[in-house]
């Protein structure tokens, strides 16, 4: 798809914080997530999801996020880093939002990524930043529900990550299926 695609920074955080701290590199375990992060694990690990079904499957083990989210939302008066949105990779050159599920990103070398749904961003991040939950999920034209707080996937093959990498994406046989919500 996009050859200029690349992995421009990457976070992880051991505890439940709303944003994750940036890092030289990150390592994908397969069926789980980011070895060290807060979200690693076969069975849901966000909080909210846990008080509803603990057993429920994992399909939030990498938040990915689109630079090109941050300098949109600057000339909307919010400054925001990588990392602050709690992502763990922080993507150049992809439109995330419009990749359909099931979509493989080739991380570097090794680690392979499925795409499963949209972020669906909670009032927390109303404490980061009052009026940003207003910017992430808003309504286009047509009054459908926009959400701009990234993709969440998980691992199908583990290997380490580092800011600079390439990203090659695969996208699914079709018909393809929008991203939804998870």
């Amino acid at each position: 798809m996009n050859t200029n695609a690349q992995v421009s920074a990457v976070h992880l955080d051991t505890s439940h914080r709303f944003s994750k701290e940036s890092v030289g590199q990150i390592d994908l375990e397969a069926g789980l997530g980011v070895t060290g992060d807060a979200h690693r694990g076969v069975t849901v690990q966000h909080l909210s999801r846990v008080r509803a079904d603990p057993t429920a499957p994992n399909l939030r083990q990498v938040h990915l996020i689109q630079q090109e989210l941050f300098e949109w939302l600057k000339p909307r008066g919010f400054s925001v880093a990588p990392g602050e949105l709690g992502e763990n990779i922080t993507t150049r050159g992809i439109d995330l939002l419009k990749l359909p599920r099931g979509t493989l990103l080739h991380l570097g070398d090794h680690a392979v990524v499925q795409l499963t749904g949209l972020r669906n961003p909670c009032s927390q991040i109303e404490n980061f930043s009052p009026g940003l939950l207003k910017e992430l999920v808003g309504h286009d034209d047509g009054g459908t529900v926009v959400r701009r707080a990234g993709v969440m996937g998980v691992v199908l093959t583990g290997g380490p990550i580092h800011p600079g990498e390439p990203i090659v994406v695969v996208l699914p046989e079709g018909p393809h299926e929008a991203l939804e919500r998870v």
